[in-house]
């Protein structure tokens, strides 16, 4: 027991004393180790001050680890640095040097980068230059950051830096002050980068701005900057009579321009005010182009008033375009939003348009209507100004009805339509009681005349204004290219009418607008076009029995083609209320516009005498034997002076002068023969 009691006594005094030892060992180490380190480096710090490059700052840095001392840098060569190395060797005090010095090399490409590693801390990294101190590079660096933020510079020095690197280095460093932690701002050469997330909206601006004026001599290359996240995101559009408001936020700059692109149509030509800041916070669901353009098809429904999207639902309010617009709204609300978006209020009050407002589109491809009509019998009387004078090209009717439209609105318009479907290229805009006309005529006649029959057909009350240019070609008054030209127009071309008629087909009119074309570009050249008449038919051969006798033969009426012919000759001036000679009556294209009048009458009498001629069934018995025989249908004599008076009335229609083409002798059957007179 003595001896147990004994020992737990010695035990008890050695963890007695750990406490003083601990304590003695502390402080030690707080007061001692400090000296030495100071020690330490005061000793190596005159081997370090003969380093000094031309800067006056030494490449050589020294620090204590305990008892050893790290050496690092970059010296100028491999001589330099063994030759310092040996002098750290020889000092007393240190127990070993560690060395991390480096030879000074030539980087390609140069790189450098400053990092943001913390709220006040900073980490450089890379390469610096070599003809610029260390402490110096820090200074300036330092000197656009904010105040307090402290540096870790590990970049080492290096020769091929751009000119004005510091400029830059400081240029961005000072672009990490609205970054968040991780935000990376580099050079390589004289090319800037910069990535991250910005701290808040107002970071994220200043950002942009900075960025679009970067130091001279570099540019900018990658950037990729996240906006800041926001709590509450909302996008809005605001609609007046001044123009188009954009508000709220977009996630990208991608998703901003898309907006502006929207609300620059939306706006039709009034001032667009772009109030959109960068920021995430979109529910990641909802795709936020599908979303802006969700917002701006609302917006057609107005005329003024806002769409707002906001806590996840979309709603509308404001004075609607028109009654229409009210269910069409909530239609689009209900069936029409983008995934993850909720439908919100619908608040729209319709009222009478004001100014009233339509336009009819044309070009080469279609007619495009838009805007408002008082009810569904104006929209069809201008539909049908419009119709019969287009060949091929649809009309596209987007207007819809509304109430507010001057009384006479549909009389105006119907007569404006023929003259903007006569144009190669054209608009007519109605506000109110004002009309404008603007387009482009593929004739110089049409467009001179365009003025005045506006002026003409618009009813009392009416304003109107048309500017119309002509796209006529240059005149080219070389007779041999003339010449050659019209052979070329004419090579490989068979030109015939259908047996009977004098009516032109659609294969005509390529080459006829061909050869108006040239005519107006060679006031030389004199056309005489002759007019084929039909292949002769063979006489059929009585056929044996009943017929030859009379008995059981068909009746034939009496043969009305020759005097029908016969009772009307051409004229060469345009009928009362026909397009003049020179314009184009339908889209301003010949082969768009149909048949030459003269042609189309001539030809309707004929047809109709032969449709007469067969009216009169075929009888049989007693009364069919009292008939004459049926005779052959002859076409009219003067066939051939139809065909070509109107492949004539075309060219003259097309452009062609009246003294530059005239119908020449009548032609064999065939095609139609062209021919140049001297």
């Amino acid at each position: 027991m003595p001896e147990t009691l004994a020992s737990g006594l010695r035990s008890a005094g050695w963890l007695a004393g750990l406490p003083a030892l601990a304590l003695i060992w502390a402080s030690a180490t707080l007061y001692a180790a400090p000296r030495i380190a100071e020690g330490l480096e005061a000793e190596g710090a005159a081997v370090a001050s003969g380093t000094a490059t031309a800067t006056g700052e030494p490449w050589l840095r020294l620090e204590a680890s305990g008892r050893d001392l790290v050496a690092a840098g970059e010296a100028p060569d491999v001589a330099e640095r063994a030759t310092v190395l040996s002098r750290l060797a020889a000092l007393d005090g240190p127990r070993r040097i560690v060395s991390e010095v480096g030879i000074v090399e030539t980087a390609a490409p140069f790189q450098w980068a400053a990092i943001r590693t913390g709220p006040n801390r900073i980490a450089l990294e890379g390469s610096r230059p070599v003809e610029i101190g260390r402490r110096a590079l820090e200074t300036r660096i330092t000197g656009a950051l904010h105040p307090g933020t402290g540096l870790d510079d590990t970049a080492r020095a290096a020769r091929g830096a751009p000119p004005d690197f510091a400029s830059a280095a400081a240029f961005l460093a000072a672009r990490l002050s609205g970054l968040a932690k991780g935000g990376r701002a580099a050079l390589s050469d004289t090319v800037l980068s910069l990535s991250g997330e910005a701290l808040d909206v107002p970071a994220y601006e200043a950002l942009r701005a900075a960025l679009s004026d970067p130091p001279e001599g570099f540019s900018i290359g990658r950037i990729e900057i996240l906006p800041p996240k926001v709590a509450a995101y909302r996008f809005a559009v605001e609609k007046s009579g001044r123009g188009v408001v954009l508000d709220g936020f977009t996630p990208s700059a991608a998703d901003r321009e898309a907006a502006l692109r929207a609300a620059t149509e939306a706006a039709a030509g009034g001032a667009v005010e772009d109030r959109l800041l960068a920021a995430r916070g979109l529910d990641p669901a909802i795709d936020p182009k599908g979303l802006i353009a969700f917002a701006f098809k609302l917006a057609e429904l107005i005329q003024s008033g806002r769409v707002v999207f906001q806590d996840g639902a979309v709603s509308v309010t404001g004075d609607a375009i028109d009654g229409q617009a009210l269910p069409d709204a909530e239609a689009l609300m209900r069936d029409g939003r983008p995934a993850g978006v909720a439908a919100g209020p619908v608040a729209l009050t319709a009222r009478p348009l004001s100014p009233y407002r339509v336009a009819i589109r044309r070009t080469a491809d279609s007619v495009l209507l838009t805007g408002h009509l008082p009810d569904t019998a104006t929209r069809e009387r201008v539909l049908a100004a419009l119709r019969p004078r287009l060949f091929r090209e649809p009309v596209i009717d987007r207007t819809r009805l509304a109430d507010g439209a001057p009384p006479d609105l549909g009389d105006a318009l119907a007569a404006a339509a023929p003259l903007v479907a006569n144009l190669a290229d054209g608009t007519v805009t109605v506000s109110d009681r004002a009309l404008t006309l603007t387009g482009e005529s593929l004739y110089r006649e049409g467009a001179a005349r365009t003025p005045d029959r506006l002026a003409e057909a618009l009813p009392p009350g009416w304003t109107g204004q048309a500017t119309v240019t002509a796209r006529d070609a240059a005149e080219r008054r070389d007779p041999a290219t003339c010449r050659a030209d019209f052979t070329a127009a004419l090579a490989g071309t068979d030109l015939r009418f259908p047996a009977g008629g004098a009516v032109l087909t659609p294969a005509f009119y390529p080459t006829l607008d061909a050869l108006a074309a040239l005519a107006k570009t060679c006031p030389s050249l004199r056309i005489a076009v002759s007019g084929p008449a039909d292949p002769a038919k063979p006489t059929p051969t009585p056929a044996a029995g009943p017929a030859a006798t009379g008995e059981g033969a068909p009746a034939a009426a009496p043969t009305q083609i020759a005097s029908a012919a016969k009772t009307e000759t051409p004229k060469a001036e345009t009928p009362k209320g026909d397009t003049p000679k020179g314009d184009t009556p339908k889209g301003d294209t010949p082969k768009t516009r149909g048949k030459p009048d003269h042609a189309k009458t001539e030809a309707g009498k004929a047809e109709a005498a032969k449709k007469d001629a067969r009216k009169e069934p075929a009888a049989h018995g007693k009364a069919s034997a009292k008939k004459p025989a049926e005779a052959p249908e002859e076409p009219p004599p003067d066939l051939p002076r139809l065909r070509a008076q109107a492949v004539v009335e075309y060219l003259l229609q097309a452009g062609a002068r009246p003294e530059q083409v005239t119908a020449g002798p009548d032609g064999p059957a065939g095609p139609v023969v062209f021919a140049l007179l001297p």
